[in-house]
């Protein structure tokens, strides 16, 4: 039959076989009052209600399975409203006999409908699935009259993925940014990248990471990849690209940037999942009972809950049948209403910490920088306290003091309502019980159902990479993810409970039981959740290719196509390790690349896969109970490392490994089946692995040092020997090759030797020195005559095999003083001697030879060996470089350091300055031969020399700091020797070099000769050797030539080069009195030189907008267009090129030897430019005369009388009338407190002979007809400041008169 829907609003059957119309029906518009589903039925006659308040029109038809006991087929209509919304009516026509008879039977059945637009219906043969984009509705069409008209919501995929990225509530990711604050009240810096951990790993969750999304939002942040390059990133990859987002829009780093960052990246990936996965249609398989929403690019199935669940989202009737079928108690009325009180009371828990405390507390279980165990009581005394005051605080300087204070009243106001409320329902759940054991008896009896069920596990499927695993490890992760935040809820609450004991009236004995029974179990519920939470939402980790052989491997060449997909599949987000084991916790299949797409699971199938894998996790296949926490932990860790998964292995042996640690029957579960050992040994291999791939810094170093303290507990357990060789090496672990061992020390003598070898082959020699070092602890006890009658080695062989295998690690990596501990404690003679020859020639060639000298090593027995091959090492190496003609300034080791360092050490100050004064002189003279790169090397490297004999010289008696300068004379010093020799003529220079140079060192220090250098000599060699240095880089060649004191062109040259220290340092070390005044005077004139030819540079003028500070700009305008001149009010100032700038701060610096330098360089500006405007800072030298000490225009040799000499000398009138008004209204505008001073005799003076000067100068430009009325205004302006001036002093002379008078 085919249903037709006309547009007309005509229904009309036809029977396609008989090419007939069965059925036809004018469909009219129903009433429609509300936005509502009815379902109404018609039978045999048409009845329609005639109050229609809005006419509607039909838009589509369904046609529904057909229900054989009533022999109908429902049909269901989807009307359009114009102004509501839309709304069905749903039509049931129904068969009679052999012959199709069609007719509709009146019925109504009222659907409530909230906001959202139908997407989607689906009619079975009894109920009605309604997709709507807002969530999905189910309802009975036939059966009892109480369940029909029952309709039951179901949220979408899109409420877990909100959920997820904190897009549910608006407050969610500021909650979070708030308990990270408290969390890391001490160590801010942590906090962003913790945050940035939660939402990677939300965003990579299963369900809510989507690769074609995901690509979407990074375009979104202009971050484009093509296919090859986003197809190809790993889980590591993908979090690499997205916090590159992150940290380039925050770019301040502050953790409310970053978490705004993190916001907005989510909202735009929800919104951009909601549009590429919209849901399209519905999915019924009736013959299965699985149910699904088809989308754009994937497909939603739904799974049955869990009792936890129910418990949690269902009804008080589910709650109640629950509760009745899992206890055994006669008082089942009385539990069932505590536990639901106390399902309230973790609600208001769970309520009042939001969804961040879950986040949060779910990420310090595998933090590095924080524990888990910090969190809990963070999150109990927010629950008490509310947030403390540096959160206030912080709200504050984050959101601004309004906003603040709203925010505070309102978090205060909600803890006090959450405070009150749990206090009334916990007295109400006390008196309801009768006593706090009661309602600990049920809430120990509700744990129950947290506990990973235990099921034995039948292996007789096949493992297929299908659809059904992949459904089932992401329902997994659903499952965990509820059972984890509820065990958490519930370990909140009891602490809550511990914590305010005295409020509730709780006994000691009821929070004795919280504390030693009840949270130890809840926390171990935890942890297991957690780990399998762990394994169904993190990617794989890709395998680490290590040799050529793995490489040529992965080719997977003339492979089945499963295995290669496999491949391609592992370390993809796409693929957690739970699908790993979940393939690995059934019987392996041949082809795991078959998808078996016969038919989807049905919901109730789905919940029991679940927890058959979450119960072959925990308990293993047989589902029996250990009494060590988490026993199948070692089974699970060699699966994974089979896969390569060693950051899989490392976190959960870790996690393991903490939790048993903190039980009390640590003891017992240590001695048990070896599984501790085994649990240590796999962690310690995989700590190993991990910081021999690729790591580096400290992470390597912790990496490390975790692995070497989990062999070491290994090998300390009892019955480690035996549980360790059962290993198998199917795994990837490091072949042991164990012996059976008859003593607990020979058994850890095997163990260390292996670790020690281990550890050398990652070449991680710090683990390899302990494990040897460890080994050697244990030779005389594993060696002794009672237990090494099968033994071929004697105890002195095995202990110099031990040193020298630690002397070769130390050594090998440079570590010489422990390298020279091994030799020396070696007691094998032989071995002790090799290890010494080896020890020298190695720092030959390596270099660092000064560790034989630097006077740390005790050379105990051979220091007279070491001193010889030294002498003799150093001395024909010079001769071999000398005979070459040149001398190498970066060869190494260098014989003259070496000499110098050596005789340091041994305090033979004198000699030790006179090798490395040797050096210096010899590389002068190498110097004059080089190129300018080579000459720049050479005077640095004698500049060292110089400097390290001063410092030598300076530890001897002032009266014997001298050195032999015939040491110049020295065969070393000669460069005539040919290029080729016979080896024994070189052998016997080198001896003869040896005996010159000790009998010219040793030479009779009471007698200095007559030409000897002393210290201050080597000091001015120093400067002069600097400044020539200097120069040279410049590539200015000056030579020193030895004479005493310079010429004054050395400081010529430095000034115009820029070296303005050098040049100062020059002028104080060889000038005094006098002439060190000329010299200054004369190098800050050459500065203020260079200083005019810059502001006359073109290219300077508007290229940098610093020097726009600098001058003070002409004030003529300002002095002709106000009667007050303010200076400060002067057009902007600007400091801009060095050379104005080196002026400024060498003039501040230099003028107390010499006062007058601002007048000579204000002098010298003015005359090479007079229209030049000072600098303002240069002005401010001649003003910064202390008004207390003089008043008008005096004090000593820099003052303003100076400046105003200069400004008439040069012409700049306008300035000198400034200067001079300034002051005079100072002098008349000052405080009552100085006027009595002011009036004393001799108080007061001012350069009246300069102000006439100007006076004179004004009165001549107006004679000569120039700027006329400008310098009339001036003198305007100077005569009345003038006249009140000396009225201001008449009367101040009056005064003084009356007072003698008086």
């Amino acid at each position: 039959m085919l249903f037709v829907l006309h547009s007309d609003g005509i229904l009309r059957v036809w029977d396609l076989s008989n090419s007939s119309r069965i059925f036809s029906h004018a469909m009219n518009t129903p009433a429609l009052a509300g936005n509502s589903l009815f379902f109404i039925c018609f039978l045999c006659s048409l009845h329609w209600m005639s109050n229609v308040q809005e006419r509607a029109t039909s838009v589509r038809l369904w046609l529904g399975e057909a229900h054989n006991d009533t022999s109908s087929i429902p049909l269901a209509i989807l009307y359009k409203r114009t102004l509501h919304g839309d709304d069905f009516y749903i039509y049931p026509p129904f068969y009679l006999g052999d012959r199709i008879v069609l007719s509709l039977e009146p019925s109504m059945q009222d659907i409530s409908l909230e906001e959202g637009g139908v997407i989607d219906v689906n009619l079975t043969s009894n109920k009605i699935w309604i997709l709507k984009e807002d969530g999905m509705v189910m309802q009975e069409l036939f059966g009892p009259k109480e369940n029909r008209g029952v309709a039951q919501c179901f949220a979408l995929q899109e409420a877990f993925v909100a959920d997820q990225l904190f897009q549910s509530s608006e407050h969610s990711s500021d909650d979070l940014l708030w308990l990270a604050h408290s969390l890391f009240s001490s160590s801010k810096d942590q906090i962003a990248p913790f945050l940035s951990s939660i939402f990677l790993r939300k965003l990579l969750l299963p369900g809510v990471h989507h690769n074609t999304v995901l690509r979407a939002t990074l375009q979104d942040y202009n971050k484009h990849l093509t296919d090859s390059e986003f197809y190809s990133l790993t889980g590591d990859g993908l979090k690499e690209e997205i916090l590159s987002v992150i940290e380039h829009e925050g770019v301040s780093g502050k953790p409310i940037s970053v978490v705004y960052c993190w916001k907005t990246f989510c909202t735009r990936y929800f919104h951009n999942w909601c549009k590429i996965s919209a849901p399209r249609g519905l999915l019924i398989d009736s013959s299965a009972g699985a149910i699904g929403i088809i989308r754009n690019n994937s497909i939603s199935l739904f799974r049955c809950l869990e009792d936890i669940e129910l418990l949690t989202f269902g009804s008080f009737d589910e709650i109640s049948d629950i509760v009745s079928s899992g206890s055994d108690s006669s008082d089942d009325d009385l539990e069932r209403d505590i536990l639901f009180e106390v399902l309230q009371c973790i609600g208001n828990v769970s309520q009042q910490l939001g969804k961040a405390a879950a986040a949060m507390f779910y990420e310090s279980l595998g933090a590095s920088n924080i524990s888990s165990e910090e969190v809990v009581p963070c999150l109990l005394k927010i629950l008490e306290t509310g947030y403390s005051s540096s959160i206030a605080a912080l709200h504050i300087s984050e959101l601004g003091a309004d906003t603040a204070w709203e925010k505070e009243v309102a978090d205060h106001k909600n803890h006090r309502k959450f405070s009150t409320c749990m206090f009334l329902s916990l007295h109400a759940l006390c008196s309801k019980a009768t006593t706090w054991a009661k309602v600990l008896d049920v809430i120990e009896s509700y744990l129950k159902f947290l506990v990973p069920r235990k099921l034995v596990q039948n292996l007789d499927s096949a493992a297929a990479f299908n659809i059904n695993s992949s459904i089932t490890v992401q329902a997994t992760s659903q499952v965990a993810k509820v059972m984890f935040e509820s065990a958490l809820d519930v370990l909140l609450l009891l602490g809550y409970l511990a914590n305010i004991s005295g409020q509730i009236h709780m006994l000691h004995n009821d929070v004795s039981r919280i504390k030693v029974e009840l949270v130890p179990m809840i926390q171990e519920v935890v942890t297991e959740w957690h780990i399998i939470h762990f394994f169904g939402t993190t990617p794989s980790e890709q395998p680490a290719v290590e040799d050529f052989s793995s490489q040529l491997s992965s080719l997977q060449i003339d492979s089945d196509a499963g295995k290669k997909s496999w491949n391609e599949k592992v370390g993809k987000c796409d693929l957690t390790l739970a699908f790993i084991l979940f393939l690995n916790s059934q019987s392996s299949s041949e082809d795991q690349s078959h998808l078996a797409f016969g038919s989807l699971p049905d919901p109730g199938s789905l919940i029991n896969s679940v927890r058959d894998f979450t119960s072959w996790m925990i308990w293993g296949q047989t589902g029996e109970e250990s009494p060590a926490f988490f026993s199948h932990s070692t089974e699970l860790a060699l699966l994974l490392l089979k896969h390569g998964q060693c950051d899989a292995v490392e976190y959960l042996l870790s996690i393991v490994d903490a939790h048993i640690r903190k039980e009390k029957t640590s003891g017992s579960i240590q001695s048990m089946d070896g599984q501790w050992t085994k649990l240590l040994h796999l962690l310690g291999c995989c700590l190993l692995a991990q910081a021999q791939r690729g790591l580096n810094g400290m992470l390597k170093q912790r990496k490390m040092s975790e692995a070497v303290r989990c062999f070491f507990r290994a090998a300390s357990a009892p019955g480690a020997s035996e549980a360790l060789r059962s290993l198998s090496s199917e795994a990837g672990l490091p072949y042991l090759g164990f012996n059976a061992c008859t003593s607990a020390a020979a058994w850890k003598l095997q163990y260390y030797q292996w670790a020690m070898q281990i550890f050398e082959q990652y070449n991680m020699i710090e683990g390899a020195c302990q494990f040897a070092l460890a080994a050697l602890e244990q030779v005389d006890e594993a060696l002794c005559p009672e237990a090494a009658d099968h033994l071929f080695e004697s105890t002195t062989t095995v202990k110099g095999r031990l040193w020298a295998n630690l002397f070769k690690f130390t050594l090998d990596h440079n570590n010489f003083y422990d390298a020279y501990c091994a030799i020396i404690s070696n007691p094998d003679e032989e071995s002790k001697s090799i290890c010494l020859r080896r020890f020298i020639i190695v720092l030959y060639e390596r270099g660092p030879v000064k560790v034989l000298c630097d006077g740390q090593l005790p050379f105990i027995g051979i220091a007279d060996k070491v001193e010889q091959e030294l002498a003799w090492k150093a001395c024909f190496l010079i001769l071999r470089r000398i005979s070459a003609g040149r001398l190498d300034v970066s060869a190494e080791p260098n014989p003259f350091k070496l000499l110098y360092s050596f005789e340091m050490h041994r305090h033979n100050w004198r000699r030790a300055a006179s090798y490395i004064y040797l050096y210096s002189t010899q590389l002068r003279t190498e110097a004059a031969v080089k190129d300018h790169h080579g000459r720049s090397l050479a005077m640095q490297e004698r500049l060292n020399g110089l400097s390290a004999a001063i410092n030598a010289l300076h530890l001897v008696h002032p009266a014997y700091a001298w050195i032999n300068p015939s040491l110049e004379e020295s065969p070393l010093h000669k460069e005539n020797y040919p290029s080729k020799r016979a080896r024994i003529t070189v052998e016997e220079q080198c001896k003869q070099s040896v005996e010159n140079l000790f009998n010219d060192c040793t030479a009779d220090a009471n007698a200095p000769p007559q030409d000897y250098v002393s210290a201050e000599i080597l000091d001015n060699e120093f400067v002069l050797t600097s400044a020539e240095y200097l120069l040279s880089l410049l590539n200015i060649k000056w030579t020193f030539n030895g004479n005493e004191k310079p010429p004054p062109e050395l400081v010529d040259l430095l000034v115009q080069s820029n070296l303005y220290d050098m040049a100062f340092t020059v002028l104080l070390k060889f000038w005094k009195g006098s002439g060190l005044t000329r010299e200054l005077e004369r190098v800050f004139a050459a500065m203020s030189l260079k200083c005019c030819s810059s502001r006359a540079s073109p290219a300077l003028a508007g290229s940098d907008v610093r020097a726009h500070g600098l001058l003070l700009t002409s004030s003529n305008d300002e002095a002709v267009a106000h009667d007050s001149l303010d200076i400060g009010r002067s057009t902007q100032q600007y400091k801009g090129n060095s050379q104005w700038g080196a002026l400024e701060v060498y003039l501040e610096k230099y003028r107390g030897f010499h006062p007058r330098l601002p007048v000579t360089v204000a002098e010298t500006l003015l005359c090479a430019d007079p229209q030049i405007e000072l600098p303002l800072w240069l002005v401010h030298l001649f003003k910064c005369v202390p008004r207390e000490s003089c008043w008008g225009m005096a004090g000593n040799e820099l003052n303003p009388s100076s400046l105003f000499q200069l400004y008439v000398d040069y012409g700049r009138y306008a300035e000198a009338t400034n200067l001079l008004l300034e002051y005079i209204k100072s002098f008349a505008s000052m405080r009552p407190t100085d006027i009595i001073r002011r009036k004393r005799a001799g108080a007061v003076w001012f350069p009246y002979t300069t102000i006439e000067r100007l006076w004179c100068k004004l009165e001549e430009s107006i004679r000569s007809g120039h700027r006329i009325e400008q310098c009339e205004k001036l003198k305007k302006l100077i005569r009345g400041a003038l006249v009140d001036h000396l009225n201001l002093l008449k009367v101040d002379s009056d005064d003084v008169l009356s007072a003698a008078t008086c």
